[in-house]
């Protein structure tokens, strides 16, 4: 497939030998004799889906408990970051989240996940689409003062220093498409830091930062605080606008049941199910309290003027839900929590 090459680790060893090996003719052997792991993984990605997902980091961690969910099984051989899924044709290919736009947006991957803030710094946006939102990785990448500093505005920075590893994005801000200020004409620096930018202004480097903040927590330690959102982001499932050729239909029709497992890994996360009678006469007010993602499923009791009445409930207000339910005269209140299910995306 196009551009796996470069997705590959670089630990491919080389071959000693052109001679068929006794394994279907194929010549890629090591210097022991035996055909290496990466040309079989290499043989076996033709008919696959390549699916890409972070190889580091608290995204990977949530990744992969949400492939788990969805019931995604694959191996993945020490020091590579290929993995074959072992009960569908597909691929895992861990590559840093800020490669992962250009490969899906190139069509070298067909599946992606990564962060919209890094989507946007990667501009590729244009040409991917954004499947499914997936609720963790949540931040907001912001523009940064010190609390004591003189500049306390996005227009007292114009001229100035920012550092930042979205060069991008800050770019775009500070000095739009045309290099400098539209208001004030001054061109801002802008200057990459890969990593630690919150010290930059305590150590004379920078007027202001623009950074990702998820708690804050780092940010206030370091005397900042926040004078501009530009973004907020969290982790997305992506696709290319563009597909591949080699995707063939067989392979395209993994990527709705891929969205479709996801959403229902992640529904189950955020709700419980809910099950209660009511008086009838009570029922219009009890409905405003347990509405469900889309309605309330309502049935008829043996006893006259009595519903039974089930409806997905957001976990973090469930005892909240069960209490006005209560106080509306709803009865036999259960919740049950879920293991996985299917909502419709």
């Amino acid at each position: 497939m196009s551009g796996i090459s470069s997705v590959l680790p670089s630990t491919t060893v080389t071959p000693l030998s052109a001679e068929p090996s006794a394994m279907g003719g194929r010549a890629s052997k090591s210097s022991f004799g035996a055909e290496s792991t990466m040309s079989l993984l290499v043989d076996s990605l033709k008919d696959r889906l390549l699916f890409a997902v972070p190889k580091k980091g608290r995204l990977m961690e949530k990744t992969l408990e949400l492939l788990a969910g969805a019931d995604i099984k694959y191996n993945r051989a020490h020091r590579l970051d290929v993995a074959l899924v072992q009960n569908h044709p597909i691929a895992l290919v861990f590559l840093p989240a800020a490669d992962i736009p250009r490969f899906v947006a190139l069509g070298s991957v067909a599946l992606g996940i990564t962060g919209q803030d890094v989507i946007a710094e990667s501009t590729h946006a244009e040409q991917i689409d954004e499947l499914l939102q997936l609720g963790f990785g949540k931040c907001s990448l912001q523009v940064q003062v010190p609390v004591t500093g003189p500049i306390q505005t996005v227009e007292g920075l114009s001229g100035g220093r920012i550092a930042t590893s979205f060069e991008v994005l800050a770019a775009e801000l500070f000095n739009g498409k045309e290099g400098v200020d539209s208001k004030t004409g001054k061109k801002t620096k802008v200057e990459y830091v890969g990593g630690s930018v919150e010290a930059a202004c305590a150590l004379g480097m920078a007027d202001g930062i623009v950074d990702l903040v998820e708690s804050g927590d780092t940010m206030r330690a370091a005397g900042l605080h926040a004078i501009h959102t530009l973004m907020k982001s969290e982790a997305v499932l992506i696709t290319s606008k563009t597909p591949h050729p080699s995707l063939t239909p067989d392979l395209q029709s993994l990527i709705p049941l891929i969205k479709s497992r996801f959403a229902g890994v992640l529904a189950s996360k955020k709700y419980v199910y809910a099950s209660y009678n009511i008086e009838r006469k009570h029922l219009d007010k009890a409905l405003t309290i347990t509405p469900g993602r889309r309605a309330a499923t309502v049935s008829p009791l043996e006893e006259d003027g009595w519903v039974a009445v089930s409806s997905m409930v957001e976990r973090k207000e469930v005892a909240k839900v069960m209490d006005e339910l209560e106080k509306t005269g709803a009865e036999d209140i259960l919740i049950f929590a879920l293991d996985n299910c299917r909502v419709g995306v």
